[in-house]
């Protein structure tokens, strides 16, 4: 089982309570723990290590009511646990009496073995570890440990790896050395281990383990995507203690993970074109403060997930809405997206809001321009964008690519479900595409790029001119810098609204979203 939640959101509580629920049947790894591998560790009886691992009292007496004052010390939820010790103790302690049987088998005179040779955990951990982190290799003796690099003699104390060795040295062992039929409570199985090997490591581990359950605690949503597993998200919490979980429901139309964030969210949900590293994503969350923006790649995306959530009965307690680019849409387009609770900009893309006079003017005037200057950088930026379009050439790319957009949207928008025949879906098809006179429309949208540079209308061009180059142009005169640090300036400012002025612009030309 998976459970996701934001920080704050209860999630080692219910940790914690699952673990008190379930007695010694259960074993809870913190997301406090220490991580001091040290095999110079006094060597003590198998029985005693893991019943201190188990309840922090290295008493092979020791009971379910020693664990929350010795392992937790009073403290189950924010206790830093330190049982690294009693883990190498364990893991000595069972080679030791693995290694000592086998010698009892074999030695002149004893009985014959019964049974499949064992090995022992450590050789388990060795094996699990190394094909994990195959720049490295383990040496493990009777009583100590070394590292060393590939086809190398030279090695290193155990206690010298870096952080993510030791914690993945340590999750290893916790799993290796678990009951059987043990549940591991695992809370944030994410910690110091790099991305590349997460999934792989607890494959590992949970084939070593098949006797044991699994529960993992987590806000790391590419974790709980890749595991398999029932997932739930723990939505809101009181100390009472009660948890608002919801069990991820698998049939949203959604990927997993995405599924995980919109349930986890408790804020709206805004859908954007884009991804994670986009102006458009970084820009909406900036303009959007009190929304959950998802960046969904494409128009085509951002309107699949509005329509899927809407339609979804476990996610419909979360509003959800979207924002797609202009794109040269009609106003007969916009209303229907509209209709399903999708804005469109007043400008083809994003990039284009900065460019606008107003935007500029504001923009120049936080870098503290002022009067002719001011309208001088102004105006140089204005010409900039009229000459990147002031060739037949330039305003033909730009027709084709609205040409290719609009039938695009014709095509998409056929319905060919009458039909029940091959006459009948050829006749239905010339009758719905006969108005689509391809030259007619390219001629129409030149006229008005045209039109709009005639008149030197820069609004009404950025309505029309999809240029991704058009940023630099804005960099360059109204910040004097490359294109990047002024797009990271930007982001800095919207975000923190250190410019109001700025921000104000900006925002006056995005639609304007209330959760509904």
């Amino acid at each position: 089982m998976i459970f996701v939640g934001a920080n704050g959101g209860g999630k080692t509580r219910l940790a914690v309570h699952i673990e008190k629920a379930l007695g010694l049947k259960a074993h809870r790894i913190s997301a406090h723990r220490a991580l001091s591998l040290n095999p110079d560790v006094s060597k003590i009886s198998e029985k005693k290590a893991l019943m201190g691992l188990r309840t922090g009292n290295a008493d092979e007496n020791a009971k379910v009511q020693h664990r929350e004052g010795n392992r937790w010390g009073g403290k189950e939820a924010t206790q830093l646990l330190n049982d690294f010790d009693y883990l190498i103790q364990a893991l000595f302690a069972e080679q030791s009496n693995t290694s000592l049987k086998a010698y009892n088998n074999s030695k002149p005179g004893a009985p014959e073995a019964k049974g499949d040779f064992q090995f022992t955990k450590l050789d388990q951990l060795k094996d699990i570890w190394g094909g994990l982190l195959p720049h490295r290799v383990l040496h493990i003796s009777g009583d100590d440990i070394v590292v060393s690099l590939p086809n190398s003699d030279e090695t290193y104390k155990a206690s010298r790896m870096s952080d993510g060795e030791r914690a993945i040295f340590y999750m290893i062992g916790q799993v290796l050395v678990a009951d059987a039929g043990q549940v591991l409570i695992i809370d944030e199985p994410e910690l110091h281990v790099h991305r590349s090997i997460m999934s792989k490591l607890w494959d590992e581990l949970e084939a070593a383990r098949p006797d044991c359950a699994f529960v993992f605690i987590t806000h790391d949503l590419d974790f709980a995507a890749a595991r398999t597993g029932q997932k739930y998200v723990i939505n809101d919490y009181s100390p009472t203690p009660q948890w608002a979980i919801e069990e991820v429901p698998e049939d949203t139309g959604f990927r997993e993970e995405l599924a995980t964030l919109i349930l986890g969210s408790r804020r709206p949900i805004l859908f954007v074109e884009g991804d994670q590293s986009s102006l458009d994503f970084g820009f909406y969350r900036c303009c959007y403060p009190n929304w959950t923006v998802v960046p969904r790649s494409s128009c085509t995306e951002v309107i699949h997930a509005v329509v899927t959530m809407r339609a979804n009965a476990e996610l419909t307690r979360i509003t959800c809405s979207g924002i797609v680019d202009a794109d040269h849409r009609s106003d007969d387009d916009k209303k229907y997206l509209s209709d399903l609770g999708i804005e469109t900009l007043s400008v083809v893309e994003i990039e284009n809001v900065v460019l606008l006079p107003d935007v500029g003017r504001a923009i120049l005037e936080a870098e503290g321009y002022g009067g002719e200057e001011l309208e001088t950088r102004l105006a140089a930026l204005a010409d900039d964008i009229f000459n990147s379009i002031n060739s037949d050439e330039e305003i033909e790319k730009i027709a084709l690519r609205y040409a290719k957009r609009h039938i695009d949207r014709v095509l998409k928008k056929l319905d060919l479900s009458a039909a029940s025949t091959t006459d009948e879906i050829e006749s239905e098809y010339k009758q719905q595409t006969s108005e689509l006179d391809v030259r007619s429309v390219v001629d129409q949208f030149k006229d008005e790029i045209k039109e709009a540079v005639d008149k030197r209308d820069l609004s009404s061009l950025l309505a029309l001119y999809d240029n991704k180059g058009l940023m630099a142009l804005a960099a360059s005169k109204l910040k004097s810098c490359r294109q990047k640090d002024f797009e990271g300036w930007l982001m800095r400012t919207l975000r923190n609204n250190s410019v109001p002025t700025v921000v104000d612009a900006n925002i006056q030309h995005i639609p304007v979203i209330k959760p509904s």
